[in-house]
C-alpha cells in the first residue's frame, strides 16, 4: 500500500524543512531507504569521530544517532495513538534533555546502530498495518496538528537532516582538525 507524501502545506511550520528533504512519495519505500543509508552513512564515518563533537555543547556523532531513534519512537508512538483516534493532545518532548540521559557515550557506534535498525523494523511494520482510513486520522503533539503518515514523513526528513548536519558541522571540522594534526 502506497501511503503518499503530505501536501507541504498541511504540514506544520516548523516540519516543514524536514519533510522537504524527503524526495520519494512513499513512506514505506523511504523507511527502507533508510534502514540501509543511515547505517551505512555512520559506518563510513571514521570510527574515532564517533564521540566527537564539534563545538563544545553539541552532541557527540552517538548522541545524535541515538537522538534519531529516540525521536522516530516518539513519533511512531503519536502516530500509534492519532491511528487509533486518540485525541488527548500530546505534549512536545525536550530534546536537549534527553541526551544527558541517554547513555549514548558509553555504547558502542554498532550496538546504536542495531537499535535503529529494529527500530526502523517496528516503525515500517507498524505503518505498512495502518488502513488508508487509519494514516489519515489526526492528533495534536507540540501544540500543532499531525495526521499518522506526517509522522513518518518527519521521521525520514528529520535523519536527512542530521545526516546533512553530520556532513557540514562534524565532518567538515573532523577533517580540519585532522588536518591541522
Amino acid at each position: 500500500m502506497l501511503i503518499p507524501k503530505p501536501d507541504q502545506t498541511d504540514v506544520p511550520d516548523y516540519y516543514q524543512g524536514y519533510t522537504a528533504l524527503v524526495q520519494g512519495n512513499d513512506l514505506l519505500q523511504c523507511l527502507r531507504e533508510g534502514q540501509t543509508h543511515i547505517p551505512e552513512q555512520f559506518r563510513a564515518l571514521p570510527v574515532a569521530m564517533a564521540d566527537y563533537r564539534y563545538a563544545t555543547g553539541k552532541w557527540s556523532v552517538k548522541e545524535v544517532l541515538l537522538h534519531l531513534i529516540d525521536t522516530e519512537r516518539i513519533m511512531c508512538y503519536r502516530a500509534l495513538r492519532f491511528s487509533r483516534h486518540d485525541t488527548t493532545p500530546l505534549p512536545g518532548f525536550e530534546q536537549d534533555d534527553y541526551v544527558p540521559y541517554s547513555g549514548a557515550s558509553k555504547r558502542s557506534m554498532e550496538s546504536l546502530l542495531e537499535e535503529y535498525v529494529l527500530t526502523r523494523q517496528c516503525s515500517m511494520a507498524f505503518f505498512a498495518s495502518l488502513t488508508s482510513n487509519q494514516w489519515q486520522f489526526k492528533g495534536t503533539a507540540s501544540g500543532v496538528e499531525f495526521n499518522a503518515a506526517m509522522l513518518g514523513f518527519i521521521v525520514c526528513g528529520h535523519e536527512l537532516h542530521h545526516l546533512k548536519v553530520l556532513r557540514e558541522r562534524y565532518l567538515g571540522t573532523w577533517e580540519r582538525k585532522a588536518s591541522v594534526l
